[in-house]
């Protein structure tokens, strides 16, 4: 399995903004999708966004369009969650794996708390 180590969150208010970094083994980004999850208390982990590897285009879920921007960068071997205009309901823990399906990896890392609060 891919490892992917995350950073970057922690707390912000209503309308702030987080940037996110997933590391990941070299040559990584050549091969595989990366996508970020995030799973806050009580609910299923769900998908948040997508890079492709094949052509780089990328995919957002509604609740998060316009307002977060994924980008990667080859030479740093990352991939990058910007998060603006921050709501409370982003709360929850995320995660990035070397997928876009939230069903096609179990080897789940420890994921970095984002919470939104005032």
């Amino acid at each position: 399995e891919v490892q992917t180590v995350e950073s970057g969150g922690g707390l912000v208010q209503p309308g702030g903004s987080l940037r996110l970094s997933c590391a990941v083994p070299i040559f990584t980004l050549d091969d595989y999708d990366i996508g970020w999850f995030r799973q806050a208390p009580g609910r299923e982990r769900e998908g948040v966004s997508c890079i492709k590897a094949s052509d780089g285009s990328t995919n957002y879920a509604d609740s998060v369009k316009g307002r977060f921007t994924i980008s990667s960068d080859h030479s740093k071997n990352t991939v990058y969650l910007l998060m603006n205009s921050l709501k409370p309901e982003d709360t929850a823990v995320y995660y990035c794996a070397p997928t876009c399906t939230v069903d096609e990896y179990d080897a789940w890392g420890q994921g970095t708390q984002v919470t939104v609060s005032s």
